[in-house]
């Protein structure tokens, strides 16, 4: 199965530019992924080579398009639950529009005994331009017996819902948008928000045992500077604590166990750099995820956004990294082009969904898949070796843009691994560089902080001395200089 050759371009699947290989899951000797936007949900017999493929048509008539972009799988007992959504039938204009009419958020369930797919739960509002929201995670839970299902993504019938995985009948728990969520000890956490405007607001969390929920706040950023637009991707639960990854940064915490969600900074520069449309695993007692450099993005800048939109989902500061968190410790541990879709450990090796194209916009549909995407086979071993060279460029007319914001501390870049970090700055005029240095350290620590002169022209700081992680504050707005990291 490893020696598979998993490569796909684009072929027939309307939708807006690329989707991506999503749901990766190894269970029972089988191996589940979808491949959107063709829809295909496909299922390996790992030891025969046998695969079967399913089009989602139990949903409506072919051609199918769509399938999922968020990972929503869960597994219980012989059975894989996948969800999403799907176009069945896609229906695509020539002035580069999808109809949405025929849009269905799904569960369905693949027995890896019997080999059979059966759709287990599904819902539409048959709207032109408008849609239910979309199935972007599945948890189990075990107390009830039931699926939990996360709907951020859509127009109506958002917020958290339980699935009966034996009627399938859905009952709304909450309703407020919910992209992702996490189990950890004897409750269900939840990310509030909507991720294309404000991003994560709140964190909800269900009680499995009385089903009461509770509300917390993201926290503060612990290198002491605010941050904005924390859009969030995964939840992961380890070391009885909850890990929201989000655009910036990560915020982990547990409050049932005393202890207050906190902000720490990672890759924030002030686009959309983040861990968006992929999933995280547990691997070795910690998480891995990814970070992604361009995910969604618009494709045609509009007149009316100044550029600004198209710049923060269009300029590329780095590639996107798979991270390892191992708490205190955070590394990177790969480095690859323009997002990870999906990732899932097998046999000793880590399965690593790529794609070269993100998701467009809504007047940029295209009747075919725009992206190239495979199946990166590595050796989980790699939690455990030196990390991969890796640098980051940055214009700083982003971070002095968002001081008026009232933010503009950019980086959170780990250090873990590395013994020849360095910064590369050019400035156009002389100012004031601050240094936070701190660590992903549990219950949450603080920050030490060092301010150095700059001058107009270039600049190399040598970052050897710091460690763990290093965010960076400039004293006025630089609208015509950029900084370059370089981690060796």
């Amino acid at each position: 199965m490893l020696l598979r050759n998993y490569r796909f371009s684009g072929r027939y699947g309307p939708e807006w530019g690329s989707g991506g290989i999503f749901g990766l899951r190894y269970h029972n000797g089988t191996l589940y992924f979808t491949l959107a936007f063709e829809a295909e949900a496909h299922f390996i017999d790992v030891k025969s080579g046998g695969e079967k493929v399913y089009d989602f048509t139990l949903l409506g008539d072919a051609p199918t398009s769509g399938g999922d972009t968020y990972n929503a799988v869960e597994t219980v007992d012989e059975f894989i639950y996948f969800g999403g959504w799907v176009h069945a039938p896609a229906v695509y204009r020539k002035d580069r529009r999808i109809l949405f009419n025929n849009k269905y958020s799904h569960v369905h369930v693949y027995d890896t005994e019997e080999e059979t797919v059966k759709l287990l739960w599904r819902d539409s509002i048959h709207h032109d331009t408008d849609w239910a929201g979309e199935v972007s995670d599945i948890l189990y839970d075990p107390y009830n017996d039931s699926l939990l299902l996360a709907r951020e993504d859509g127009h109506a019938n958002l917020g958290v819902y339980a699935l009966d995985r034996r009627t399938g009948k859905a009952e709304p728990l909450i309703h407020e948008p919910s992209a992702k969520g996490t189990r950890v000890h004897d409750a269900a956490f939840f990310g509030i928000g909507n991720n294309f405007t404000e991003g994560l607001r709140e964190i909800k969390a269900l009680d499995l045992i009385d089903g009461k929920w509770e509300t917390f706040k993201p926290g503060e950023s612990v290198d002491g500077r605010p941050y904005i637009r924390p859009e969030y991707g995964p939840l992961a639960g380890a070391y009885n604590r909850a890990f929201a990854f989000v655009r910036g940064g990560v915020i982990a915490g547990n409050p049932f166990m005393g202890e207050e969600f906190t902000f720490f900074r990672l890759f924030d520069f002030y686009t959309f750099y983040a861990p968006f449309r992929v999933n995280a695993i547990n691997v070795g007692g910690g998480i891995l995820t990814a970070y992604n450099a361009h995910h969604d993005a618009v494709y045609s800048g509009n007149p009316a956004d100044v550029g600004m939109e198209w710049a923060a989902t269009n300029t590329i500061t780095g590639p996107s990294v798979l991270l390892y968190l191992a708490p205190p410790m955070v590394k990177i541990v790969g480095a690859f082009g323009a997002r990870v879709t999906s990732i899932e450990k097998v046999d000793g090796k880590l399965l690593v969904a790529t794609n070269t194209a993100p998701n467009t916009g809504s007047t940029e549909a295209t009747p075919f898949d725009t992206g190239s995407r495979d199946v990166v086979v590595l050796d989980e071993k790699i939690i455990q070796e030196k990390p991969p060279a890796v640098s980051f460029s940055l214009p700083l007319a982003l971070p002095s843009m968002a001081k008026n914001l009232g933010a503009g501390t950019f980086g959170g870049i780990p250090l873990d691994g590395y013994r020849e970090p360095r910064m590369v700055l050019y400035l156009s005029t002389d100012n004031r560089l601050t240094v936070h240095e701190y660590e992903l350290v549990l219950p949450a620590g603080g920050a030490v902080s060092e301010t150095f002169e700059v001058r107009a022209g270039k600049n190399v700081l040598d970052l050897s001395s710091f460690s763990g992680i290093v965010s960076f504050e400039l004293e006025k707005p630089d609208m015509g200089g950029k900084v370059r990291i370089e981690l060796r």
